[in-house]
């Protein structure tokens, strides 16, 4: 019992001693908190002008696309449905319909779908091949699981006097799509992998068309 008794204020003690040292000890991390949250909105304020210049340099990432600048004296540019040399059902209209929306979304020019010679430029996009490779097949069945479709594409922006303001020829986009294992099923699974495949073109071509200039 005494033992107890004679603890208690040596804890009482030490407890009254330990308190000044940590108010000691919080004094300069109060201090230096304050003076880091003053570097911090410092630097933030600082940052904000480069960071409004890196926002406004990318414009066509975002709904201002006061950045993006063709060749001065194009405001319009029309889109007319693509030349399809394949055999592929709808191909070159599910092409031109996501360039005409990637153009539409991503920059600020009027998109014409005819070329009724108003337009300062013009889209041209030809299919030029369409193949579908099987990938994968069911080990049990030896029937085809899996299958990738291919779509070679030739584009050119040419404006009104007949000048070549972009071209590439080689275009090469591929998909791959699973193919139904149910014989009674007539559903084909490669029209929404050319749907997918075609927004990856359109997106590729735009950018790469507003990104030259």
């Amino acid at each position: 019992m005494n033992t107890r008794a004679d603890l208690r204020p040596d804890r009482a003690a030490d407890e009254i001693n330990r308190q000044p040292e940590m108010h000691l000890r919080l004094k300069p991390a109060r201090q230096s908190s304050c003076s880091a949250h003053r570097v911090a909105t410092r630097s933030c304020l600082l940052l904000l002008p480069l960071a409004f210049l890196l926002l406004s340099g990318c414009g066509y990432h975002t709904s201002n696309h006061a950045a993006i600048k063709l060749p001065s004296g194009i405001n319009t540019i029309a889109v007319p449905i693509f030349i399809n040399k394949t055999n592929s059902y709808r191909a070159e209209a599910v092409l031109t319909e996501a360039v005409v929306r990637e153009f539409t979304s991503r920059s600020p020019y009027k998109v014409l779908a005819k070329d009724d010679g108003s337009a300062d430029a013009v889209l041209h996009g030809t299919v030029v091949t369409t193949n579908v490779y099987p990938l994968t097949y069911d080990s049990q069945t030896g029937r085809q699981s899996s299958a990738i479709v291919q779509i070679n594409m030739s584009v050119s922006l040419v404006d009104k006097r007949g000048k070549t303001l972009f071209e590439n020829p080689n275009y090469s986009f591929r998909e791959q799509y699973q193919v139904s294992r149910e014989v009674t099923s007539f559903f084909d699974e490669s029209p929404p992998a050319v749907d997918r495949l075609s927004r990856d073109f359109a997106r590729t071509l735009v950018a790469e068309i507003l990104e030259g200039f």
